[in-house]
């Protein structure tokens, strides 16, 4: 009886550990680069065998890095144009183009390099990229700016609101000195929140060929999961909460204030610059919404799946894992659309943008579509009202 028992008890231990085993594929966050560690698939590069979620990430992501530096690029340097530069406005824009541009470089594109790139079976693409020092520091810039670029939106949302809502604030909020407030107190905020990842991360051996792998510290497992939690949360479902409910009395109020206009007859430039400079970011804001909220429910999704060591639960893996690689895909547009919205919504932004490409003549010199500070006219606080 002793014997059966002993041999029950250690079957039951192999085929536990087996399943360990066959989750640790899955489970490892062998690439640290996130939406969190907890992402990773077994792409199979080296096989023939992929999925169409595996093809479009490997084929759409080098598109979307090359337009989403070049886009955000050139916005970057519109928005730092001599004219543009006195708005309020244009320093949360440049600086969600600096953010986009930091995400494409350590966030994309490392994750095309890691999982991307066909490649054999056990091989590491960039060595480099897993090794210590590299791998913590991928994950800080990786971090940050994600956080940061989607708390820009944010805030630019919250400006936007007191503007239209709350005209008596404006000379307060609406200013270019406390645009930079905020948006330092932003990048401070993104860097004490990212700080945590690189210290609940390093670089460890695994699989039968010792790849080495960018990964969570195993006595860090639990408290990395609850923080990758934590943050996902930080980056799409609360931002998601603010910008609708934001945007939702900023289109109320704007609906109430077009009638009154047309009652008297009203329509001022002034008007219309601050219309055009909300509806720029309006559509921003429900382009954020709709790339990241597919990611963010599939990965939360999956992760929840990959938490279990269920056997039966594993079964449901392939199917989630390509549907999470392609709403991946669709999660990284969100670092390369903004240019296009500015180009389509805003006709301010297409007249320096012209500019920025032609000649530099005094008639450029003499250019001032957005009025001085000290201009009896519009002042720049009221361009972005």
């Amino acid at each position: 009886m002793d014997v059966g028992d002993t041999y029950i008890r250690d079957f039951l231990n192999d085929f536990i550990n087996d399943i360990k085993i066959n989750q640790s594929e899955y489970m490892s966050c062998g690439n640290g680069s996130n939406l969190t560690c907890n992402d990773q698939w077994p792409i199979n590069r080296g096989s023939d065998k992929r999925s169409i979620g595996s093809d479009v990430f490997t084929y759409v992501t080098p598109v979307i890095f090359a337009v989403g530096i070049t886009g955000n690029t050139i916005s970057l340097l519109v928005f730092l144009t001599k004219n543009m530069r006195k708005l309020s406005a244009s320093v949360y824009l440049a600086a969600l183009s600096t953010a986009d541009l930091m995400a494409l470089i350590f966030y994309v594109l490392v994750e095309w390099i890691r999982k991307g790139i066909p490649i054999g079976s056990g091989q590491v693409t960039a060595p480099f990229l897993e090794s210590n020092g590299v791998c913590q520091i991928i994950l800080f810039m990786s971090y940050s700016f994600r956080f940061l670029s989607a708390w820009l939106v944010a805030c630019f949302t919250l400006e936007r609101y007191i503007g239209v809502c709350h005209p008596l604030k404006r000379k307060d909020v609406c200013n270019l000195r406390s645009s930079k407030r905020i948006v330092f107190f932003a990048v401070i905020v993104s860097f004490v929140i990212a700080s945590f990842r690189p210290w609940l991360s390093e670089v460890l051996y695994v699989g039968p060929n010792n790849v080495p792998s960018c990964t969570r510290r195993p006595e860090h497992t639990n408290l990395s999961f609850i923080y990758d939690c934590i943050f996902v949360v930080c980056i799409t479902f609360l931002p998601f909460l603010v910008i609708t409910i934001l945007n939702t009395l900023i289109i109320r109020k704007l609906i109430i204030r077009n009638k009154r206009h047309r009652q008297v007859r009203i329509t001022t430039k002034e008007s219309i610059i601050r219309l055009e400079f909300t509806i720029i970011l309006i559509t921003i804001s429900f382009c954020f919404i709709a790339f990241n909220t597919p990611y963010a429910i599939i990965w939360f999704k999956h992760s929840l799946q990959m938490s279990s060591i269920l056997m039966e639960d594993s079964v449901f893996v392939p199917t989630n894992q390509n549907l999470l690689i392609f709403t991946k895909t669709i999660f990284f547009m969100n670092y390369c659309i903004n240019f296009f919205l500015y180009s389509i919504t805003g006709a301010y932004f297409r007249e320096e943008l012209k500019m920025l490409f032609t000649y530099r003549s005094k008639v450029y010199q003499s250019f001032h579509k957005c009025p001085l500070p000290n201009s009896p006219g519009t002042t720049p606080q009221s361009w972005v009202a």
